[in-house]
């Protein structure tokens, strides 16, 4: 007897599609910059990788719509500040609508002039490298120029519509056939 194929449709809307991607747990970033002003811009982005290692780059993806992607991409250059899962007051703050998402934010600046939210995990500084279409996003691929110091926190997780944590603030050591992973680093640290 032939196995039974798993369910599934080929007619599903963007509610259904977004409900769907909502199973894959993320990381929360707040991609930030400078306006031409020098007015700190950022973000709330869940869409964000590493890509490669030598050339080190990573990528995000701003919708289309956005008022800040625009802003960034005429600087040339960003940062990305991965937050700790005690700073879901700042994702929230940076992922409504709003104009100054900054106030209360405590922030120094990078190597470039970049906002640097404090308290967060990591953050990487970096160049904006190439921006290729993605439907009603941009995918932008960034070549990262510094990156700050690695605080040992928990990070901040978004899975189903909302935020979630991890029980430990450290990672479970990982299985040597994980070792192919791009973001393991060998025994129980990821980047």
């Amino acid at each position: 007897m032939a196995p039974l194929s798993p369910y599934g449709t080929s007619e599903f809307d963007s509610r259904q599609f977004r409900t769907a991607m909502g199973q894959f747990c993320t990381g929360v970033t707040i991609i930030t910059s400078l306006g031409a002003d020098g007015a700190p811009v950022g973000f709330a982005c869940q869409s964000f990788a590493a890509l490669s290692l030598d050339p080190p780059l990573v990528i995000f993806c701003p919708m289309k719509q956005s008022r800040t992607w625009p802003v960034i991409e005429e600087r040339g250059s960003f940062c990305v500040n991965m937050l700790a899962n005690r700073q879901q007051e700042v994702s929230a703050k940076f992922g409504a609508p709003g104009d100054d998402k900054f106030a209360g934010v405590e922030w120094d600046p990078s190597p470039l002039g970049l906002p640097v939210i404090r308290y967060g995990l990591t953050w990487v500084e970096c160049t904006v490298e190439n921006v290729l279409d993605g439907g009603d996003h941009y995918i932008v691929v960034g070549r990262a120029q510094t990156l700050g110091e690695v605080l040992q926190d928990k990070p901040l997780l978004f899975y189903r519509g909302g935020y979630l944590s991890t029980e430990h603030p450290r990672v479970t050591p990982a299985q040597d056939s994980l070792s192919n992973l791009f973001t393991w680093a060998g025994g129980d640290e990821w980047l």
